[in-house]
């Protein structure tokens, strides 16, 4: 596929690029969703499981901010988000598993509703920037986030020894969510964990459609409207980089209108003086 079928492509579904703009700024969540999920991977993953909710608390105020709802609804939203994060952080440092399967669904909510916000933020801007492609991709992470809350919950709420979520004894903590869920949703397919229960697998599904959907038509269609227009200055697609680059004087400009204002009344009085009598030229 050529960059322009794949600019025209971009432009049929509704992304257009344009100027960079302030609407939304998706790199500072970008970083942050990189940071929570590195340390949830590292030795300190004891601390992030206390910290996490407190971290999407974080998350989701970033998307409140940049998101177009009303200053009550967001107000609303993240008095409603704060009360259930300090109750899901209290959840996740008691021994009781039915409540960290509670923490974990909170988590997984919250998750859905930021990457919710995100999405409709992004598809909402008439021209497309690079906040909304770290936009994009900050959602991307949310959606493994999230399956990895989801995944943890049901390991919860099944009540089963620690080695029964996956296949074949695995082990089952927060590393080991994350890491099938994001080899879930890019659909790598490693093998080493595999979700033992029909409810595990079932939502495995699910995440791999979702990914694949995301990338296939969000992220793939914001990149190429990004690339647009590079790709519309020249014939079949291709960038004419050198005619947009030079820049001519402004007294080179100025010459060039008064030799096209001259040029067609030396023609015409070229043209009259052939068509004239002999008689005419006599003195």
């Amino acid at each position: 596929m050529t960059q322009g079928s794949v600019a025209g492509r971009a432009a049929s579904i509704g992304f257009r690029a344009g100027p960079s703009d302030s609407g939304g700024r998706y790199g500072l969540l970008l970083i942050l969703l990189i940071v929570t999920y590195l340390l949830s991977a590292s030795p300190l993953s004891t601390l992030a499981d206390g910290i996490s909710a407190v971290l999407f608390l974080g998350v989701l105020l970033l998307a409140l901010r940049t998101a177009r709802v009303s200053r009550r609804a967001a107000r609303l939203v993240a008095l409603v988000a704060l009360a259930g994060s300090v109750a899901a952080t209290i959840a996740v440092l008691s021994t009781n598993e039915d409540a960290k399967g509670a923490a974990d669904i909170w988590r997984g909510l919250i998750l859905l509703v930021t990457a919710v916000l995100i999405v409709r933020r992004v598809l909402a801007r008439p021209s497309v920037t690079e906040q909304s492609i770290y936009g994009a991709l900050s959602s991307y992470l949310i959606i493994g986030l999230m399956f990895a809350a989801f995944y943890a919950a049901i390991f919860h709420f099944g009540g089963a020894p620690q080695h029964d979520f996956f296949a074949d004894k695995q082990p089952a903590n927060t590393q080991t969510f994350q890491y099938f869920s994001f080899t879930t949703l890019t659909t790598l397919g490693y093998g080493d964990f595999t979700a033992g229960g029909d409810t595990g697998r079932a939502l495995a599904v699910l995440e791999a459609l979702a990914g694949q959907i995301f990338l296939a038509v969000l992220v793939a269609g914001l990149v190429a409207a990004y690339r647009a227009p590079a790709t519309e200055g020249a014939p079949g697609g291709g960038s004419d980089s050198s005619s947009s680059s030079r820049r001519l004087p402004p007294s080179t400009i100025r010459r060039a209108a008064m030799t096209r204002r001259t040029k067609p009344t030396a023609t015409v009085r070229k043209t009259v003086s052939r068509h004239e009598s002999p008689a005419s030229r006599a003195p």
